[in-house]
């Protein structure tokens, strides 16, 4: 039985230039991020972009949700929503502990409500809202609501952009959030219907 001589460098060539493809992603994922940051931030109003951060914020759109629960007329599909933004809550939280990705350095004023959301990689907003409007295309797609599904998926989108312009993500992350909580509606509405 003979070895081949050159298997561990064919192996260590192939680690680095993993290793270089990701330093060259990250790389031009800050690059434009932060020029997308620098070039738009301002053009749109501040409060207008926080208000798109507090509306998808889980601390809020979780206890909405929740309260629908004791009103008298329930919606049938509250539970799997609400167990859809817990399994966010939970798969978010899950992934920025894996990947352990830092904030974008040109905020460096950027506040964490909880020491997970040090990390930037997926972005919670963006899954959370990619997941609300996923659902709510889901749900009531066979019920002709166009102009609702058009101002959620609107909202959806214009919070994502704003995650990137007020410099809490990059866009990699934005993309890997919507990315995900699609994918978590999709589940939901599989598995998770009563």
């Amino acid at each position: 039985m003979t070895t081949n001589p050159m298997a561990p460098s064919t192996a260590a060539a192939k680690t680095t230039t993993s290793l270089s493809f990701h330093h060259h992603l990250i790389t031009l994922d800050t690059t434009i991020s932060q020029s997308i940051h620098t070039l738009f931030h301002s053009m749109i109003p501040r409060s207008f972009l926080h208000l798109l951060e507090y509306s998808a914020d889980f601390r809020l759109s979780f206890p909405v949700a929740l309260s629908l629960y004791f009103t008298p007329i329930r919606p049938t599909y509250l539970i799997p929503f609400l167990l859809g933004l817990l399994l966010d809550l939970l798969l978010i939280g899950l992934v920025k502990s894996i990947f352990r990705r830092s904030r974008p350095h040109y905020n460096p004023s950027m506040i964490p409500a909880v020491s997970v959301d040090n990390f930037s990689f997926p972005s919670g907003h963006a899954s959370r809202v990619f997941y609300i409007a996923g659902f709510a295309y889901l749900f009531t797609v066979f019920n002709g609501t166009g102009w609702f599904l058009v101002s959620v998926w609107t909202w959806a989108l214009l919070t994502s952009v704003s995650r990137v312009l007020l410099g809490r993500h990059f866009v990699l992350d934005v993309f890997a959030g919507a990315c995900l909580g699609v994918l978590e509606a999709m589940f939901v509405f599989r598995f998770l219907r009563i």
